[in-house]
Protein backbone atom coordinates (compact mmCIF):
# COMPACT_ATOMS: atom_id res chain seq x y z
CA UNK A 1 0.00 0.00 0.00
CA UNK A 2 0.86 2.96 -1.16
CA UNK A 3 2.31 5.45 2.27
CA UNK A 4 0.27 8.50 1.50
CA UNK A 5 -2.27 6.25 3.04
CA UNK A 6 -0.83 5.66 6.32
CA UNK A 7 -2.72 8.19 7.98
CA UNK A 8 -6.03 7.86 6.60
CA UNK A 9 -9.27 6.49 8.35
CA UNK A 10 -11.06 2.90 8.21
CA UNK A 11 -13.52 3.76 6.09
CA UNK A 12 -11.18 5.60 3.63
CA UNK A 13 -8.78 2.84 3.06
CA UNK A 14 -11.60 0.73 2.36
CA UNK A 15 -12.88 3.02 -0.54
CA UNK A 16 -9.24 4.00 -1.76
CA UNK A 17 -6.41 1.91 -0.80
CA UNK A 18 -4.54 -0.68 -3.30
CA UNK A 19 -5.96 1.18 -6.29
CA UNK A 20 -3.53 2.65 -9.29
CA UNK A 21 -4.99 3.85 -11.95
CA UNK A 22 -4.05 2.82 -15.47
CA UNK A 23 -3.01 5.35 -18.15
CA UNK A 24 -7.07 5.11 -19.19
CA UNK A 25 -7.67 7.01 -15.94
CA UNK A 26 -10.40 4.81 -15.00
CA UNK A 27 -12.47 6.21 -11.61
CA UNK A 28 -13.80 2.17 -10.23
CA UNK A 29 -10.74 -0.42 -10.08
CA UNK A 30 -10.51 -2.12 -13.40
CA UNK A 31 -10.73 -5.97 -13.98
CA UNK A 32 -7.69 -7.70 -15.29
CA UNK A 33 -9.37 -11.21 -16.98
CA UNK A 34 -5.66 -12.07 -18.47
CA UNK A 35 -4.04 -15.47 -17.60
CA UNK A 36 -0.55 -14.24 -18.43
CA UNK A 37 1.52 -11.04 -19.37
CA UNK A 38 3.47 -9.77 -22.12
CA UNK A 39 7.11 -8.97 -21.40
CA UNK A 40 9.37 -6.27 -23.37
CA UNK A 41 12.20 -8.77 -23.73
CA UNK A 42 13.37 -12.23 -22.87
CA UNK A 43 16.03 -10.18 -20.09
CA UNK A 44 13.20 -8.94 -18.47
CA UNK A 45 11.23 -12.30 -18.81
CA UNK A 46 14.17 -13.85 -16.73
CA UNK A 47 14.38 -10.72 -14.14
CA UNK A 48 10.31 -11.25 -13.27
CA UNK A 49 10.50 -15.08 -12.97
CA UNK A 50 13.66 -14.98 -10.95
CA UNK A 51 12.06 -12.62 -8.42
CA UNK A 52 14.64 -9.91 -9.60
CA UNK A 53 12.15 -7.37 -10.84
CA UNK A 54 8.76 -7.54 -9.35
CA UNK A 55 5.45 -7.31 -11.42
CA UNK A 56 3.04 -9.84 -13.37
CA UNK A 57 4.47 -13.13 -14.69
CA UNK A 58 0.96 -15.58 -14.38
CA UNK A 59 -2.17 -14.97 -13.11
CA UNK A 60 -2.06 -17.88 -10.52
CA UNK A 61 -0.09 -15.47 -8.61
CA UNK A 62 0.13 -12.60 -10.09
CA UNK A 63 -2.91 -9.75 -10.81
CA UNK A 64 -3.86 -6.59 -10.68
CA UNK A 65 -6.74 -6.92 -9.62
CA UNK A 66 -6.27 -9.55 -6.86
CA UNK A 67 -3.58 -7.61 -5.68
CA UNK A 68 -5.42 -4.57 -5.30
CA UNK A 69 -7.70 -6.39 -3.30
CA UNK A 70 -5.00 -7.62 -1.17
CA UNK A 71 -3.25 -4.44 -0.56
CA UNK A 72 -6.70 -3.32 0.48
CA UNK A 73 -7.69 -5.95 2.89
CA UNK A 74 -4.16 -5.97 4.40
CA UNK A 75 -4.00 -2.01 4.84
CA UNK A 76 -7.49 -2.29 6.92
CA UNK A 77 -6.55 -5.77 8.76
CA UNK A 78 -3.07 -3.60 9.65
CA UNK A 79 -1.24 -6.07 7.93
CA UNK A 80 2.30 -5.86 5.85
CA UNK A 81 1.15 -8.64 3.37
CA UNK A 82 -2.10 -10.52 2.23
CA UNK A 83 -2.51 -13.41 -0.23
CA UNK A 84 -5.88 -13.84 -1.52
CA UNK A 85 -7.26 -17.35 -2.04
CA UNK A 86 -10.14 -19.18 -3.91
CA UNK A 87 -12.02 -20.06 -0.79
CA UNK A 88 -12.05 -19.13 3.01
CA UNK A 89 -10.93 -23.02 3.13
CA UNK A 90 -8.61 -22.78 1.08
CA UNK A 91 -6.90 -19.83 2.97
CA UNK A 92 -6.71 -22.17 6.00
CA UNK A 93 -5.30 -24.79 4.07
CA UNK A 94 -2.70 -22.20 2.21
CA UNK A 95 -1.64 -20.76 6.04
CA UNK A 96 -1.35 -24.49 7.59
CA UNK A 97 0.91 -26.30 4.24
CA UNK A 98 2.59 -23.16 3.85
CA UNK A 99 3.67 -22.76 7.75
CA UNK A 100 3.69 -26.17 9.16
CA UNK A 101 5.66 -29.20 8.05
CA UNK A 102 5.40 -33.16 8.87
CA UNK A 103 6.14 -33.60 12.90
CA UNK A 104 4.42 -30.13 13.92
CA UNK A 105 1.16 -30.18 16.00
CA UNK A 106 -1.24 -27.51 15.70
CA UNK A 107 -3.60 -27.05 18.66
CA UNK A 108 -7.50 -25.54 17.70
CA UNK A 109 -9.98 -24.76 19.49
CA UNK A 110 -13.03 -27.00 19.31
CA UNK A 111 -15.28 -24.11 18.41
CA UNK A 112 -14.46 -23.86 14.65
CA UNK A 113 -16.41 -24.42 11.57
CA UNK A 114 -17.25 -28.48 10.67
CA UNK A 115 -15.30 -27.97 7.71
CA UNK A 116 -12.12 -26.55 9.31
CA UNK A 117 -12.42 -29.50 12.04
CA UNK A 118 -12.49 -32.29 8.99
CA UNK A 119 -9.51 -30.21 7.53
CA UNK A 120 -7.67 -30.56 10.04
CA UNK A 121 -8.29 -33.71 11.65
CA UNK A 122 -8.56 -35.99 8.26
CA UNK A 123 -6.38 -34.09 5.86
CA UNK A 124 -3.74 -32.54 7.76
CA UNK A 125 -3.72 -35.36 9.92
CA UNK A 126 -2.39 -37.49 6.34
CA UNK A 127 0.14 -34.95 5.88
CA UNK A 128 1.29 -36.27 9.75
CA UNK A 129 0.64 -32.83 11.07
CA UNK A 130 -1.63 -33.62 14.67
CA UNK A 131 -4.44 -31.58 15.97
CA UNK A 132 -5.76 -31.21 19.28
CA UNK A 133 -8.90 -30.00 20.35
CA UNK A 134 -9.82 -27.44 22.95
CA UNK A 135 -12.32 -25.31 24.78
CA UNK A 136 -11.87 -21.99 23.26
CA UNK A 137 -12.45 -19.66 26.48
CA UNK A 138 -10.18 -22.07 28.93
CA UNK A 139 -7.21 -20.67 29.01
CA UNK A 140 -5.53 -23.58 31.09
CA UNK A 141 -6.43 -26.04 28.54
CA UNK A 142 -5.02 -24.20 26.45
CA UNK A 143 -1.63 -24.14 28.13
CA UNK A 144 -2.44 -27.68 28.83
CA UNK A 145 -1.99 -28.93 25.55
CA UNK A 146 0.95 -27.13 24.22
CA UNK A 147 4.05 -29.87 23.43
CA UNK A 148 7.22 -28.90 22.23
CA UNK A 149 6.62 -29.70 18.67
CA UNK A 150 3.52 -27.57 18.88
CA UNK A 151 3.95 -24.44 16.04
CA UNK A 152 0.48 -22.76 15.74
CA UNK A 153 -3.06 -21.86 17.87
CA UNK A 154 -6.30 -21.44 16.08
CA UNK A 155 -9.03 -19.88 16.55
CA UNK A 156 -12.39 -18.33 15.68
CA UNK A 157 -13.56 -15.17 17.61
CA UNK A 158 -16.54 -14.93 17.94
CA UNK A 159 -16.95 -18.82 17.34
CA UNK A 160 -19.23 -20.41 14.46
CA UNK A 161 -22.14 -20.75 15.91
CA UNK A 162 -22.45 -20.44 19.64
CA UNK A 163 -20.45 -16.78 19.60
CA UNK A 164 -17.93 -17.56 22.05
CA UNK A 165 -14.70 -15.67 22.31
CA UNK A 166 -11.27 -15.90 22.78
CA UNK A 167 -9.12 -13.96 24.61
CA UNK A 168 -6.76 -12.82 21.82
CA UNK A 169 -4.14 -11.05 23.41
CA UNK A 170 -3.89 -13.89 26.09
CA UNK A 171 -3.97 -16.26 23.49
CA UNK A 172 -0.98 -14.05 21.74
CA UNK A 173 1.08 -14.05 24.75
CA UNK A 174 0.75 -17.98 25.13
CA UNK A 175 1.22 -18.42 21.77
CA UNK A 176 4.77 -16.53 21.87
CA UNK A 177 5.37 -17.59 24.95
CA UNK A 178 6.40 -20.99 23.08
CA UNK A 179 7.09 -20.04 19.86
CA UNK A 180 4.11 -20.60 18.72
CA UNK A 181 1.50 -18.67 16.13
CA UNK A 182 -1.57 -17.38 16.75
CA UNK A 183 -3.55 -17.66 13.60
CA UNK A 184 -7.56 -15.87 14.18
CA UNK A 185 -10.37 -16.58 11.48
CA UNK A 186 -12.36 -13.26 11.80
CA UNK A 187 -14.92 -13.98 9.09
CA UNK A 188 -17.71 -12.84 11.71
CA UNK A 189 -16.31 -9.80 12.91
CA UNK A 190 -14.14 -8.83 9.78
CA UNK A 191 -11.46 -5.75 10.80
CA UNK A 192 -14.47 -3.53 10.64
CA UNK A 193 -14.92 -4.38 14.31
CA UNK A 194 -12.16 -6.75 15.21
CA UNK A 195 -8.49 -6.27 14.21
CA UNK A 196 -6.66 -9.07 15.93
CA UNK A 197 -2.91 -8.35 14.74
CA UNK A 198 -3.76 -4.88 17.15
CA UNK A 199 -4.08 -7.45 19.81
CA UNK A 200 -1.21 -9.82 19.18
CA UNK A 201 -2.37 -12.31 16.99
CA UNK A 202 0.31 -13.38 13.89
CA UNK A 203 -2.00 -14.10 11.12
CA UNK A 204 -6.13 -13.09 10.38
CA UNK A 205 -7.63 -15.61 7.91
CA UNK A 206 -10.92 -14.22 5.78
CA UNK A 207 -13.45 -16.03 4.10
CA UNK A 208 -14.29 -13.44 1.65
CA UNK A 209 -17.31 -15.12 0.82
CA UNK A 210 -19.32 -13.57 3.70
CA UNK A 211 -19.07 -10.13 4.96
CA UNK A 212 -16.30 -9.15 2.78
CA UNK A 213 -18.61 -9.53 0.23
CA UNK A 214 -21.64 -8.75 1.82
CA UNK A 215 -24.08 -10.12 -0.94
CA UNK A 216 -23.52 -13.44 -1.44
CA UNK A 217 -21.96 -13.12 -4.48
CA UNK A 218 -18.62 -14.66 -5.04
CA UNK A 219 -16.45 -17.50 -3.36
CA UNK A 220 -12.72 -16.39 -2.04
CA UNK A 221 -10.53 -16.08 1.39
CA UNK A 222 -7.27 -14.41 2.39
CA UNK A 223 -4.42 -14.55 4.78
CA UNK A 224 -3.40 -11.48 6.38
CA UNK A 225 -0.17 -11.34 8.31
CA UNK A 226 3.68 -10.32 7.69
CA UNK A 227 5.79 -10.02 5.33
CA UNK A 228 7.94 -13.26 5.59
CA UNK A 229 5.18 -15.71 6.79
CA UNK A 230 2.19 -14.03 4.60
CA UNK A 231 4.22 -12.34 1.83
CA UNK A 232 6.61 -15.53 1.32
CA UNK A 233 5.60 -18.52 2.43
CA UNK A 234 2.09 -18.93 2.58
CA UNK A 235 2.38 -17.37 -0.89
CA UNK A 236 4.71 -19.96 -2.23
CA UNK A 237 1.90 -22.10 -1.12
CA UNK A 238 -0.58 -20.27 -3.53
CA UNK A 239 2.51 -19.72 -6.45
CA UNK A 240 3.09 -23.39 -6.33
CA UNK A 241 -0.30 -24.90 -5.55
CA UNK A 242 -2.19 -22.44 -7.00
CA UNK A 243 -5.88 -22.00 -4.86
CA UNK A 244 -6.19 -18.50 -6.88
CA UNK A 245 -8.89 -15.83 -6.32
CA UNK A 246 -10.32 -14.97 -9.64
CA UNK A 247 -9.81 -11.63 -11.03
CA UNK A 248 -13.81 -11.14 -11.45
CA UNK A 249 -14.28 -12.28 -7.99
CA UNK A 250 -11.83 -10.01 -6.59
CA UNK A 251 -13.35 -7.25 -8.21
CA UNK A 252 -16.88 -8.37 -6.54
CA UNK A 253 -14.76 -8.16 -2.90
CA UNK A 254 -12.99 -4.36 -3.41
CA UNK A 255 -16.81 -3.24 -3.89
CA UNK A 256 -17.75 -4.69 -1.01
CA UNK A 257 -15.29 -3.34 1.30
CA UNK A 258 -16.37 -0.10 -0.05
CA UNK A 259 -19.24 0.00 2.46
CA UNK A 260 -18.03 -2.99 4.65
CA UNK A 261 -18.33 -0.43 7.63
CA UNK A 262 -21.72 0.65 7.59
CA UNK A 263 -22.80 -2.75 6.71
CA UNK A 264 -21.36 -4.29 10.00
CA UNK A 265 -22.74 -1.46 12.15
CA UNK A 266 -26.01 -2.41 10.64
CA UNK A 267 -25.84 -6.02 11.62
CA UNK A 268 -24.74 -5.31 14.59
CA UNK A 269 -27.67 -3.29 15.58
CA UNK A 270 -30.20 -5.54 13.76
CA UNK A 271 -28.71 -8.68 15.60
CA UNK A 272 -28.59 -6.96 18.62
CA UNK A 273 -32.53 -6.25 18.93
CA UNK A 274 -33.48 -9.80 17.68
CA UNK A 275 -31.48 -11.56 19.97
CA UNK A 276 -33.07 -9.07 22.81
CA UNK A 277 -36.66 -9.88 21.63
CA UNK A 278 -35.69 -13.69 21.60
CA UNK A 279 -33.83 -13.72 24.96
CA UNK A 280 -37.84 -12.62 26.06
CA UNK A 281 -39.33 -15.61 24.10
CA UNK A 282 -41.15 -18.77 26.38
CA UNK A 283 -39.81 -21.08 23.66
CA UNK A 284 -36.53 -19.90 22.96
CA UNK A 285 -34.11 -21.80 26.00
CA UNK A 286 -30.74 -19.83 25.25
CA UNK A 287 -29.59 -16.69 22.74
CA UNK A 288 -26.14 -17.19 22.49
CA UNK A 289 -25.00 -13.29 21.19
CA UNK A 290 -21.97 -11.73 22.89
CA UNK A 291 -23.84 -8.22 22.62
CA UNK A 292 -25.98 -9.55 25.40
CA UNK A 293 -25.37 -8.48 29.00
CA UNK A 294 -26.48 -12.38 29.72
CA UNK A 295 -23.38 -13.58 27.28
CA UNK A 296 -20.85 -15.01 29.96
CA UNK A 297 -18.06 -13.13 27.80
CA UNK A 298 -19.82 -9.74 27.14
CA UNK A 299 -17.13 -7.87 29.13
CA UNK A 300 -14.16 -9.35 26.77
CA UNK A 301 -16.33 -8.39 23.47
CA UNK A 302 -16.69 -4.70 24.39
CA UNK A 303 -12.86 -4.60 25.63
CA UNK A 304 -11.54 -6.45 21.91
CA UNK A 305 -14.44 -5.93 19.21
CA UNK A 306 -15.79 -2.29 18.18
CA UNK A 307 -19.81 -4.35 17.64
CA UNK A 308 -21.00 -7.24 18.34
CA UNK A 309 -21.54 -9.11 14.92
CA UNK A 310 -24.98 -10.08 13.14
CA UNK A 311 -24.90 -13.68 13.96
CA UNK A 312 -27.47 -15.05 16.45
CA UNK A 313 -28.34 -18.23 17.49
CA UNK A 314 -30.78 -19.61 19.91
CA UNK A 315 -31.93 -22.94 21.74
CA UNK A 316 -35.28 -23.77 21.00
CA UNK A 317 -37.21 -25.52 23.17
CA UNK A 318 -38.30 -29.31 21.92
CA UNK A 319 -35.07 -30.20 19.77
CA UNK A 320 -34.11 -31.20 16.18
CA UNK A 321 -38.32 -31.34 15.42
CA UNK A 322 -38.94 -27.81 17.09
CA UNK A 323 -35.80 -26.21 15.31
CA UNK A 324 -36.78 -27.56 11.71
CA UNK A 325 -40.63 -26.04 12.58
CA UNK A 326 -39.30 -22.74 13.34
CA UNK A 327 -36.94 -22.75 10.18
CA UNK A 328 -39.31 -24.25 7.75
CA UNK A 329 -42.43 -21.64 9.14
CA UNK A 330 -40.04 -18.74 7.69
CA UNK A 331 -41.08 -17.13 4.49
CA UNK A 332 -38.05 -13.81 4.20
CA UNK A 333 -35.29 -15.33 5.56
CA UNK A 334 -33.54 -17.71 3.69
CA UNK A 335 -33.15 -21.51 4.36
CA UNK A 336 -29.46 -21.55 3.53
CA UNK A 337 -25.73 -22.39 5.29
CA UNK A 338 -23.73 -19.23 4.09
CA UNK A 339 -23.86 -16.09 5.97
CA UNK A 340 -22.47 -12.49 5.69
CA UNK A 341 -25.64 -11.70 3.28
CA UNK A 342 -27.90 -8.42 3.41
CA UNK A 343 -30.68 -10.99 3.27
CA UNK A 344 -31.04 -12.92 6.79
CA UNK A 345 -30.34 -16.65 6.52
CA UNK A 346 -31.59 -19.28 8.85
CA UNK A 347 -29.65 -22.59 9.57
CA UNK A 348 -30.09 -26.00 11.71
CA UNK A 349 -26.23 -26.10 12.06
CA UNK A 350 -26.52 -29.65 13.60
CA UNK A 351 -27.40 -31.12 10.16
CA UNK A 352 -25.60 -28.81 7.98
CA UNK A 353 -22.45 -26.90 8.22
CA UNK A 354 -21.73 -29.52 11.44
CA UNK A 355 -23.49 -32.27 9.96
CA UNK A 356 -20.04 -33.88 9.03
CA UNK A 357 -19.00 -34.22 12.32
CA UNK A 358 -19.68 -37.25 14.97
CA UNK A 359 -22.06 -36.72 17.43
CA UNK A 360 -19.28 -36.77 20.15
CA UNK A 361 -17.34 -33.94 18.70
CA UNK A 362 -20.65 -31.82 18.29
CA UNK A 363 -21.89 -32.50 22.11
CA UNK A 364 -18.10 -30.94 22.69
CA UNK A 365 -18.70 -28.01 20.60
CA UNK A 366 -21.77 -27.55 21.85
CA UNK A 367 -23.95 -27.61 18.96
CA UNK A 368 -27.06 -29.18 20.05
CA UNK A 369 -30.37 -30.56 18.10
CA UNK A 370 -32.38 -27.60 19.19
CA UNK A 371 -29.88 -24.75 17.64
CA UNK A 372 -30.42 -22.80 14.99
CA UNK A 373 -28.62 -19.83 14.24
CA UNK A 374 -29.07 -16.98 12.04
CA UNK A 375 -27.08 -14.38 10.09
CA UNK A 376 -29.19 -11.12 10.36
CA UNK A 377 -29.78 -9.41 7.28
CA UNK A 378 -29.89 -5.46 6.92
CA UNK A 379 -34.36 -6.66 6.56
CA UNK A 380 -36.58 -4.15 8.95
CA UNK A 381 -35.92 -6.21 12.18
CA UNK A 382 -39.82 -6.02 13.12
CA UNK A 383 -40.14 -7.92 9.35
CA UNK A 384 -37.24 -10.52 10.68
CA UNK A 385 -38.81 -10.67 14.27
CA UNK A 386 -42.48 -11.76 12.82
CA UNK A 387 -40.81 -13.96 10.38
CA UNK A 388 -39.26 -16.49 13.36
CA UNK A 389 -42.46 -16.08 15.51
CA UNK A 390 -44.70 -17.89 12.72
CA UNK A 391 -42.67 -21.12 13.89
CA UNK A 392 -41.64 -19.96 17.64
CA UNK A 393 -45.24 -18.82 18.48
Amino acid sequence: MDQEFDNYGFDTLAIRAGQQRTAEGEHSEPIFPTSSYVFASAAEAAARFSGAQPGNIYSRFTNPTVRTFEQRLAALEGGAACVATASGMSAILATCLGLLKQGDHLVSSRAVFGTTTVLFSTYLARCGIETSYVPLADLDAWKAAIKPNTRMLFIETPSNPLSELGDIRALADLAHAHGCLLVVDNCFCTPALQRPLELGADIVIHSATKYLDGQGRCIGGAVVGDAERVGKEVFGFLRTCGPTLSPFNAWVFLKGLETLSLRMRAHSANALALATWLEAHPAVTRVYYPGLPSHPQHALAKAQQRDFGGIVSFDVRGGQAAAWRVIDATRILSITANLGDVKSTITHPATTTHGRLTPEQRADAGIGDGLVRVAVGLEDIADIRADLARGLD
